[in-house]
């Protein structure tokens, strides 16, 4: 656990250090779990969403996009069940004076179990060797059996005691697995109470006349009041999907973990409209679909796993969360739900409009059902960042810190080197610049020796370093340095584009999807 967090530390270190992620108002003493992106931050977070968009939109002809606003009439949270039902159970430490939710200490304790078996199960994958049979071991193997089969029976009850509002057993349930303040140990633990996470705030000119609003707590429903817009401007058929990237906000009961769980967070979310009754199919190819785009990403297969949801939320039929091998664990990355037709129905009682899809094959009208994809952005960079960031011990017994970025989402594709700061090679570096800035992200350095600049590109995450050296003064030819291999080329500067290209397009990444 120790070293877990010490790899979170160095992420959170590094973040600030390398101009990813600031503590917002940090003169200030900065705002609990609220964050400002950097100048490297906001290219990766943008390079991110494009990734998302294209794979999404782009790439799909039934799937549009919108950017619908973040107020909204406040009957919309009263029609999707946010006002009375957008809740956690909160519980408080008496000794520590700490807030967390119950669930995520349930939750917690149940992954220590879970991992406990992962345990047993490699230590006899070593033992066994290729004659291994893992799904007989995890059925027979007493231990294993144990842990998993406590796991599901811990997390079948809190589900139950949290779906019929008995709080009182949830509590309960923390008293008897004896969970303890993760920071203090103290075991003095309040009664378990809902606590709804929306932000209130006003529309109006005075106090008097102004209207009680919510800031939005996520994009969903802003998809869902413009169906009918959409799929009419649009002239959709089903199955359509209506996609939109942007800022949701909920007033968390324990926000920490850096980015990972924040007041103030983006989404990345696609609602697709299917006839009622085809909605498992596609629910079962979104999943499919969506784990493919994260293993394009290239950060390893063994970092992603399903997790079936074992309560289900009001409006759903199905749910399970791709999570994520963060350095703090497994944790919920994205989650891909079938909501049924919950929400168009909803609306439709709540605003007296009908949004229903007429189908002119069987001459009927019906309300679609719908499968989501939902993504939270700041997951996803985080995820990226921090499985991204290595310290490398190289043949000289030197080491170097290089934050292993998928190339297509750098901030700043390459960094252009003039070896020393006269004779022309700084103009000519310049140059180099202002031919390729017009396709990629490029940046100049020309402080300090080259072996220093590579090692700050390597730790910014800067794919190719280009040296201009006093040859190319002769022949128009340039080094350019590997990030990950750091494997050195010489290659006229003609060729740079194509170089560039062939590695960081996005074409090339989402192929590794089909």
């Amino acid at each position: 656990m120790a070293k877990q967090e010490d790899i979170f530390k160095n992420v959170i270190s590094h973040a600030k250090e390398y101009g990813y992620i600031f503590p917002s108002s940090e003169i200030y003493d900065g705002l609990s779990a609220v964050y400002d992106y950097a100048q490297n931050g906001v290219e990766l977070k943008r390079n991110i969403r494009e990734y998302w968009w294209k794979s999404m939109v782009q790439m799909h002809e039934n799937i549009v996009g919108i950017d619908a606003s973040i107020l909204m009439h406040p009957t919309t949270w009263k029609a999707s069940g946010h006002v009375d039902a957008f809740n956690d159970p909160l519980i408080d430490n008496k000794d520590s004076k700490k807030r967390y939710r119950a669930d995520v200490l349930i939750e917690d304790y149940c992954e220590k179990l879970y991992q406990k078996a992962q345990k047993e199960i490699e230590k006899a994958k070593k033992r066994f060797g290729e004659s291994f049979d893992e799904e007989q071991f995890v059925a027979t193997n007493p231990r294993v059996v144990e842990y998993l089969t406590k796991k599901q029976e811990i997390l079948e009850r809190m589900a139950k005691g949290l779906d019929t509002g008995d709080l009182a057993d949830v509590k309960a349930l923390i008293e008897e697995l004896e969970i303890a303040d993760p920071d203090t140990g103290s075991k003095n633990w309040t009664e378990v109470r809902q606590f709804n996470l929306m932000f209130g705030t006003k529309l109006g000119a005075s106090a008097e006349s102004a209207m009680d609003l919510y800031l939005r707590p996520e994009t969903a429903q802003g998809i869902f009041v413009n169906f009918l817009n959409v799929q009419k401007t649009g002239r959709m058929k089903i199955p359509f999907g209506i996609a939109q990237t942007g800022k949701a906000f909920r007033n968390e009961i324990v926000a920490r973990q850096f980015i990972f769980r924040m007041r103030e967070f983006e989404q990345m979310e696609m609602q697709f409209f299917v006839k009622p009754g085809e909605e498992m199919k596609y629910y079962e190819y979104w999943k499919s679909t969506r784990h493919n785009w994260h293993l394009s990403l290239g950060l390893g297969a063994e970092n992603y796993r399903f997790h079936d949801h074992e309560k289900l939320a009001h409006y759903a039929n199905a749910a399970t969360d791709i999570e994520f091998n963060f350095p703090f664990g497994f944790k919920e990355l994205e989650g891909i739900h079938s909501r049924t037709d919950f929400d168009l129905k909803a609306h439709e009682k709540f605003s007296g409009k009908k949004l229903q899809f007429f189908d002119n094959e069987t001459n009927t009208s019906y309300v679609p059902y719908v499968v989501e994809t939902s993504v939270g952005l700041d997951r996803m960079f985080l995820s990226v960042f921090s499985k991204s960031l290595v310290e490398e011990t190289l043949e000289d017994g030197s080491t170097r810190t290089v934050l292993r970025l998928p190339s297509v989402l750098a901030p700043t594709k390459a960094a252009v080197l003039p070896l020393v700061k006269k004779d022309g090679l700084p103009e000519l570096a310049q140059e180099i610049i202002e031919e390729l800035k017009w396709d990629f992200n490029v940046a100049y350095d020309e402080k300090d020796a080259v072996g220093r600049r590579y090692r700050r590109a390597d730790a910014l995450g800067t794919p190719f370093c280009i040296t201009v050296d006093h040859q190319t003064l002769e022949d128009r030819t340039v080094t350019i340095r590997h990030r990950d291999t750091m494997k050195q080329d010489r290659v006229a500067i003609t060729e740079l584009k194509g170089i560039i290209e062939n590695e960081v397009s996005m074409k090339n990444w989402l192929k590794k999807m089909l």
